[in-house]
C-alpha cells in the first residue's frame, strides 16, 4: 500500500518541483551530510517506488539526476550506492533545508537525530527524555538565582576553577554518598558532560594502541569514539547480570587490557544492572590483573540508589566513577563529573585543562542550586514515576504486536527482538517519519540481528508498534 505523499515520504505533487527532482534532493541531502554513508546501497528502483507512491520512471529519473550530480554510482546487477565525496563535493556542500531524519547506520548518525528540530513523530530510537517531562521553570530559577546582583560577574568574567565549582563537587560528594560511594569533594572532577569524563579518563589512562574491555552489547557512541582514538576494542558479552568473567578473563590473560569500560547500573541498551556477586568477582578479576574499571553511572537518577556501584565495593581503589545530569535536566545542559583514585587525579585535570581548559561555573552552580535545595530530588521523583507508567504501556505494546523483551524491561530501554533484521526495518519506516536504533548499532562489530533498543518514554504510541508491524511484514 503506498505511503501518503505529503505525510509519510514529504513528496507533494502539487509543489513547484517535479517528484523526480524531490526525490533526488531527498536522498541529495541524506548523502551531503553522511546520513548514508559512503558504499550504502539506495532502495532498488522497484523498492523505493513501492515506498514513496511513485512510478518506477520516476525513481529511474531520480537515481540518474543522483548519478550526474556523482553522489552514487551503479553497480551492474546490483543496484545503486552511495559515492565516497570527492574533496571539491565536500566544499560545495553548504547548509540548507532542515534534512530528513537520519537512518541510524552508524553511530553518529543515530546521535544526529538529537539535534533534529522537535517536533513531529516521537522517535523510539533516541536516548532522551521527552521535552514535556523536563522542568524548564526549575532551571530557569536557577540561572536567575546564580546570576543575581553581582553574582554574573563573579561566574563569567574569568575562568573557574580546573577541577571545577567547589559547591558543585561538595553537593556532588554527598549525592554519591546516597549511592555508598565516600568521595571527598577534592576527588571530584567536573566535566562538559558525562562524554566528555569519559574522554578525559581514556585519554589520560590510554594511547593508541592500547586495548580496552567494553561490554557488548553496548554504546554505540563509546565504541566509535575509542576507536578514533587508536585504542583496539575488546568486547566481553554483557548478560543480565553483568559481564561474561570467563571470556573476560581469557581476553585480560591474551591481551593484557589496562582498562574496562561499564554500565553497572540499568545498562545501555539491555536495562539490566549488575549483580552483588558479579560485582565481586569482577573487582577480584581486577584486582589479581591490575586493571582500571571506569564506571559510567549516566542513568543513575533513573535507578534505584541501592542498587551494587562498583566504585562503592572498591571505595574508589581500581574504579573511576562517571555520571551527568543531560539525560534527567535537559540534554544540552552538559554536566558531568568524575570522581577517581587520589593518585589520578593531577592526570585527569591536566587532561581537562588541555581539552577544555575550565568548565562552565554558570551551569555548575545554578546544578549545585537544584541539588542543595532538593529540586532536582523531586524532579527525579516525577520523572521516575512517568517512567513507570510509560514502561507499563511501551511493554504491553509491544508484546501485544508480537516483540519479545531480550531482558526484563527497567529503566529507560528496552532490548527487543522484532523478528526481523532491524537494519532493514530502520530503512523501511525512516519514511514514514519514525528513526529506530537497530541492534547492529550496539555491537563493536556490527551484524544483522533482529534486535532493536526502544526508550520507553516514546514508544506508546500504539501507531508506531502498528507501523512496526507493517514493515516487519513487508521487509
Amino acid at each position: 500500500m503506498p505511503h501518503s505523499l505529503t505525510d509519510s515520504a514529504g513528496l507533494s505533487r502539487g509543489a513547484d518541483t517535479t517528484l523526480t527532482e524531490q526525490l533526488a534532493a531527498r536522498f541529495a541531502g541524506r548523502i551531503r551530510q553522511r546520513l548514508l554513508a559512503p558504499g550504502a546501497r539506495l532502495p532498488s528502483v522497484r523498492e523505493c517506488a513501492r515506498r514513496h507512491g511513485v512510478s518506477p520512471y520516476t525513481v529511474v529519473a531520480a537515481y540518474d539526476q543522483l548519478l550526474a550530480q556523482g553522489l552514487v554510482e551503479a553497480r551492474r546487477q546490483r543496484g545503486f550506492f552511495v559515492r565516497e565525496a570527492s574533496p571539491e563535493l565536500r566544499r560545495a556542500s553548504a547548509p540548507g533545508p532542515a534534512a530528513p531524519r537520519p537512518v541510524p547506520i552508524s553511530a553518529t548518525t543515530l546521535v544526529r537525530g538529537m539535534f533534529q528540530p522537535p517536533g513531529g513523530l516521537p522517535m523510539p530510537g533516541l536516548g532522551t527524555l521527552p521535552v514535556e517531562w523536563l522542568d524548564l521553570p526549575m532551571l530557569a530559577s536557577a540561572m536567575r538565582r546564580v546570576t543575581a546582583g553581582s553574582r554574573l560577574a563573579d561566574v563569567s568574567l574569568q575562568y573557574g576553577e580546573p577541577a571545577g565549582d567547589p559547591r558543585l563537587r561538595q553537593a556532588l560528594s554527598l549525592k554519591l554518598a546516597d549511592h555508598g560511594i565516600e568521595a571527598a569533594p577534592e576527588q571530584i572532577v567536573t566535566t562538559i558532560g558525562a562524554t566528555h569524563a569519559l574522554d578525559i579518563v581514556t585519554r589520560a589512562l590510554l594511547r593508541a594502541g592500547d586495548t580496552v574491555l567494553v561490554d557488548e552489547p553496548g554504546w554505540p557512541l563509546e565504541y566509535a569514539r575509542l576507536a578514533a582514538l587508536g585504542l583496539r576494542l575488546l568486547p566481553v558479552p554483557r548478560g543480565e547480570t553483568g559481564p561474561d568473567l570467563a571470556v573476560m578473563q581469557r581476553l585480560i590473560e591474551a591481551h593484557h587490557p589496562r582498562l574496562y569500560i561499564t554500565v553497572s547500573v540499568l545498562h545501555n541498551p539491555t536495562g539490566a544492572s549488575l549483580s552483588l556477586g558479579a560485582a565481586h568477582q569482577l573487582l577480584k578479576l581486577a584486582q589479581a590483573h591490575d586493571l582500571q574499571i571506569v564506571e559510567d553511572d549516566s542513568y543513575a537518577h533513573l535507578a534505584p540508589a541501592h542498587l551494587p556501584r562498583l566504585s562503592a565495593l572498591d571505595g574508589l581503589e581500581r574504579t573511576v566513577y562517571v555520571s551527568g545530569f543531560s539525560k534527567i535536566l535537559a540534554p544540552n545542559w552538559r554536566v558531568g563529573f568524575l570522581a577517581a583514585p587520589k593518585r589520578l587525579l593531577d592526570r585527569f585535570v591536566d587532561t581537562k585543562l588541555l581539552s577544555t581548559l575550565t568548565s562552565p561555573a554558570l551551569t555548575e552552580q545554578a546544578l549545585a542550586h537544584c541539588l542543595d535545595t532538593g529540586q532536582l530530588r523531586r524532579h527525579t521523583e516525577r520523572v521516575a514515576a512517568k517512567l513507570d507508567a510509560a514502561r507499563t504501556r511501551s511493554v504491553r505494546l509491544a508484546e501485544a504486536h508480537g516483540c519479545r523483551f531480550m531482558a526484563p524491561p527497567r529503566g529507560l530501554f528496552g532490548w527487543v527482538d522484532v523478528g526481523a533484521d532491524t537494519e532493514r526495518l530502520a530503512r523501511e519506516m525512516l519514511d514514514d517519519g519514525w528513526l529506530l536504533a537497530p541492534g547492529a548499532l550496539f555491537h563493536a562489530t556490527p551484524r544483522p540481528t533482529s534486535l532493536m533498543r526502544i526508550n520507553f518514554a516514546s514508544t506508546q504510541d500504539p501507531r508506531f508498534w502498528k507501523a512496526l508491524t507493517v514493515a516487519r511484514q513487508t521487509s
